[in-house]
C-alpha cells in the first residue's frame, strides 16, 4: 500500500544579490532540487520556491561604485542567478526577490503582531561610525589590529589569523573599510525583538524537531548552547543609509537584512499562490502552508550550517510570535572545499556556476555531490581527479554503456522492439534489482544520497555482468539462439531503464535522454516496478560522454581568469521592487574613474611602487594584446611581467634597457604564457592610446615610488 501523499513547501538558503552564483551555492541548491524531484517522483506534491537575498549594506555600497541604483543591481544579479540555477537543472515552481512588495508586505505584518504582543522593545547602542561617509558600520566593515594576536586588517568581529572573536571596539587603530577613515563612537536608538519571550517554545520545538526527524541531533546540540545564559535580544534594526524595508512608524531606521530575508521563503510562495501560474493552488493556499495549527501542509528548510542561528532559533521565535507555523524540518549541511581545501581564487578552485557550464556538464556534477551528500552536516570535497574518475566508470562505464552494448541488436535483429515478456530466470532478476532499488526512495527521503548512489551502482555492476556473462555480441552468431538473444538484450535495457528512473532525480538532463530512448518518459518512482516489454526503443544516441581532463584544467584556469571585475549590464528583465530609502553616491568629483570615491594615505601606502629597468621586451605568441616584459627589480630580483602594450608598442626591443614604474607588491597572476609578477604603469585610454612612464636620470631599478 503506498504512502498517504503529502504537501509539502521547500525553500532553502536565499543567494546573496552581491555577486554570482559558484558552486559552494550549487552544493544546496542541488541537494534541495534533488530531494524535490525524489519527493515528486514518490507520490507527493511538493511547491519548490527561492529567491534572492537583495537587502543590505554590501549590496547599497556595491551600487554606489558602479554609479547605478540598488535596484539596477539587484535586477541584474538575479537575471544571472535565475539563469544559472536554471542550467543547472535546478527547478523552481517561483523564483523572487527579497525587495518585493509581498516581502514588505508580510515582513510588516510580523513586526506589527510581534510589536503589538510586546515581543518588542526600543533602546539606545554605541556604535562605530564612519565621519566621511555618514554611516554606521558593521562588523564587517571595520577593520584593524586584533587585539590579541595583533595581526593587521582584521574584521572587526573575529581574528581571521588567531581565531579570537571580539567586537568592533576592541580593535586597535580600527579603520572603515568603505573610506578608510578612523571611526568614531555615535549612540543610535535600535529596536530589538525580545528571544528570551520565546525560550520556553523554542527548547519545546527543537527538542520535538529532532525527535521527529525535522532537525539533526547534532544541530539541537549545537544550538543548546545558545540557552545557557538565556537568549538575548535580538537587534533587528540598522540606521540609514542602508537598502532595505524601513520600519513602520520610523525615520530612518530599516530592518536589518536577517529580517527580511527568511521572510522572503512565505513572500515568494504567495506571490506563487496568487499567480494562478500553478495548478492546484490558488491564493487561499498560503493560509493552509503558513499559518500555526496547519497540520496537512508540511515546511521544510535547507541550509548550511553557518546560518543555523538565524533559521533554527530567530525564524521561528518571529514565526510563531506572529501566529505562523514554524519549520517542519531544517535540513542543515556542511561546505564544500576544493582538493581538501578552501575554495580559493587563487588556485582557481573558486569556481562561478557559469564558469562550470562553460566547460562542463551539470549533471556531471549533480551525481558526484549525490554520491557524497548524506543527513550530516560533514563538509564535503570537491576532489577533481576522484570527480573525473567517478563519472567517467559510474555515468558512463556502468549505465549509459548498459544500452549502448545491447540496443544495436535489437534494431538488427527484432525491429526494435523488445521482448514481448521475459524467461522466468530473467524476470526474477529484474525483480530483484526493482526491489532492491526501491530502497532508494527512502534514502532519498532522508538525505542520504550517497546511499541511494551506492545501491544503484551495485546493481548497474550486477546488471554490466549480466551482460558479460550472457556476451550478446557472441550470441547473435548464432542464428538459433536469437530468442535467448532478445531475452537478454531486453533484460539488459529494463535493467537501464530501472537505473535511469532511480537516477533522474540526480541526473535529470541525462536521465530525460535516456526515457526519451526507451520510449517516454518515467514519471513516478513506481513506474520501475514493472518491465518495458513488447514496446519499441529509439535508435540509441550517445547520452553522455566522458570527462575530458583538459576540460577540467581549462575550467580552472578560466576561473583564475574570471577574478577580474564583470561588465555591468542592463537586465532584460527584472523582479518584483519595493521602494526604498538609499543614501545617494558621493564619487570624487575630481576624478575621471566612475565613482571612485576618496582615499586615504594609508590606502595608498599599501601600494609597493618601484622602478624597474627592461632587460628583455618581446611579443607573446597567441596574444595580440600582450608583451613579455623581463625587469632589473634591483634588491626585489628579477621580475616576469606580462603587460597589454602591444598596440602601442609595436618595436618591443625598442623598450630594452628603459626605466619604468611597476607595481611591486601585486599578487602573482598565473597566465596560461606564464606567470605575471607586477603590474606596469602607463599614462592614456587604451589600445594605442598608452604611454609608460619615464623617470629622471639617476633612478636606480628597485627603488620605491612615494
Amino acid at each position: 500500500m503506498s504512502a498517504p501523499q503529502r504537501n509539502i513547501l521547500v525553500s532553502n538558503a536565499l543567494p546573496y544579490a552581491n555577486g554570482p552564483i559558484h558552486l559552494g551555492h550549487m552544493l544546496e541548491h542541488i541537494q534541495v532540487d534533488i530531494w524535490v524531484r525524489a519527493m515528486r517522483m514518490a507520490g507527493h506534491e511538493v511547491h519548490f520556491v527561492c529567491a534572492d537575498d537583495a537587502h543590505g549594506t554590501s549590496i547599497m555600497l556595491r551600487a554606489e561604485r558602479e554609479g547605478i541604483t540598488p535596484q539596477a543591481l539587484i535586477a541584474r544579479v538575479w537575471e544571472e542567478h535565475t539563469r544559472d540555477l536554471r542550467d543547472f537543472g535546478i527547478e523552481h515552481d517561483h523564483y523572487s526577490s527579497t525587495d518585493s512588495a509581498a516581502n514588505h508586505a508580510l515582513t510588516n505584518r510580523i513586526w506589527n503582531a510581534l510589536k503589538a504582543d510586546g515581543h518588542t522593545q526600543a533602546r539606545p547602542v554605541k556604535q562605530l561610525y564612519d565621519p566621511v561617509k555618514e554611516m554606521f558600520l558593521p562588523d564587517r566593515f571595520i577593520k584593524g589590529e586584533c587585539p590579541n594576536c595583533h595581526s593587521k586588517d582584521q574584521y572587526g568581529d573575529a581574528c581571521e589569523v588567531c581565531g579570537k572573536t571580539y567586537g568592533p571596539t576592541d580593535l586597535i587603530q580600527p579603520y572603515s573599510v568603505v573610506s578608510g577613515a578612523t571611526p568614531i563612537e555615535k549612540e543610535s536608538l535600535h529596536f530589538f525583538v525580545k528571544l528570551g519571550d520565546f525560550e520556553p517554545m523554542l527548547k519545546g520545538w527543537l527538542a520535538e524537531r529532532r525527535d521527529a526527524g525535522g532537525l539533526q541531533g547534532e544541530v539541537v546540540n549545537k544550538l543548546q548552547e545558545w540557552f545557557t545564559d538565556g537568549l538575548r535580544s535580538w537587534d533587528v534594526s540598522r540606521d540609514a543609509p542602508y537598502f532595505g524595508f524601513e520600519i513602520p512608524g520610523e525615520t530612518d531606521k530599516f530592518f536589518y537584512v536577517w529580517v527580511d530575508a527568511p521572510i522572503g521563503y512565505l513572500a515568494t510562495f504567495k506571490e506563487l499562490c496568487e499567480s494562478g501560474r500553478k495548478s492546484g493552488l490558488s491564493a487561499a493556499d498560503f493560509d493552509r502552508f503558513t499559518l500555526a495549527g496547519a497540520s496537512d501542509t508540511e515546511m521544510v528548510h535547507f541550509i548550511g550550517k553557518d546560518i543555523l542561528y538565524f533559521h533554527a532559533l530567530f525564524w521561528p521565535a518571529m514565526l510563531y510570535g506572529a501566529g505562523l507555523r514554524t519549520p517542519t524540518a531544517v535540513n542543515v549541511h556542511g561546505f564544500l572545499t576544493v582538493n581538501g581545501a578552501k575554495m580559493s581564487k587563487s588556485r582557481g578552485t573558486f569556481v562561478n556556476a557559469r564558469t562550470y557550464l562553460d566547460y562542463l556538464d551539470p549533471d556531471w556534477l549533480r551525481y558526484y555531490f549525490a554520491t557524497l551528500l548524506g543527513p550530516t552536516l560533514a563538509d564535503v570535497d570537491l576532489d577533481l581527479k576522484t570527480f573525473e574518475e567517478r563519472v567517467n566508470s559510474h555515468l558512463v562505464g556502468k549505465w549509459v554503456n548498459l544500452a549502448s552494448r545491447c540496443a544495436g541488436f535489437v534494431h538488427t535483429f527484432f525491429h526494435g522492439k523488445l521482448a514481448a515478456s521475459l524467461p522466468a530466470m530473467e524476470r526474477e532478476k529484474y525483480d530483484s534489482a526493482s526491489a532492491k532499488l526501491s530502497a532508494c526512495a527512502r534514502h532519498y527521503e532522508a538525505r542520504d544520497y550517497a546511499a541511494a548512489t551506492r545501491l544503484i551502482v551495485e546493481v548497474a555492476d550486477t546488471a554490466n555482468a549480466y551482460v558479460a556473462e550472457k556476451a550478446p555480441w557472441a550470441l547473435a552468431k548464432d542464428e538459433s539462439r536469437r530468442e535467448e538473444l532478445h531475452g537478454v538484450c531486453t533484460l539488459a535495457l529494463n535493467y537501464f531503464r530501472l537505473l535511469s528512473i532511480w537516477l533522474s532525480p540526480v541526473v535529470p538532463t541525462i536521465a530525460q535522454r535516456a526515457h526519451a530512448f526507451t520510449g517516454g518518459p518515467a514519471a513516478r518512482f513506481a513506474d520501475a516496478s514493472a518491465p518495458l516489454l513488447g514496446v519499441h526503443i529509439h535508435a540509441f544516441v550517445p547520452l553522455t560522454t566522458r570527462i575530458d581532463p583538459k576540460n577540467i584544467q581549462a575550467m580552472i584556469e578560466a576561473s583564475k581568469e574570471s577574478l577580474r571585475p564583470a561588465a555591468t549590464t542592463a537586465p532584460s528583465a527584472t523582479p518584483p521592487s519595493a521602494t526604498v530609502k538609499t543614501q545617494p553616491a558621493s564619487p570624487n568629483p575630481e576624478s575621471r574613474i566612475p565613482n571612485p570615491g576618496l582615499i586615504s594615505i594609508d590606502d595608498f601606502a599599501k601600494l609597493d611602487l618601484r622602478i624597474g629597468k627592461v632587460l628583455a621586451c618581446e611579443f607573446v605568441e597567441g596574444s595580440d594584446k600582450l608583451l613579455r616584459i623581463d625587469l632589473d627589480a634591483g634588491e626585489l630580483g628579477q621580475r616576469q611581467i606580462f603587460s597589454g602594450i602591444r598596440a602601442a608598442y609595436d618595436a618591443p626591443e625598442k623598450l630594452i634597457g628603459r626605466h619604468v614604474v611597476f607595481i611591486a607588491n601585486l599578487a602573482p597572476r598565473k597566465m596560461r604564457f606564464g606567470v605575471s609578477q607586477g603590474m606596469i604603469l602607463c599614462a592614456g585610454d587604451g589600445g594605442a592610446d598608452l604611454f609608460l612612464l619615464d623617470v629622471d636620470t639617476g633612478a636606480k631599478a628597485g627603488m620605491p615610488v612615494k
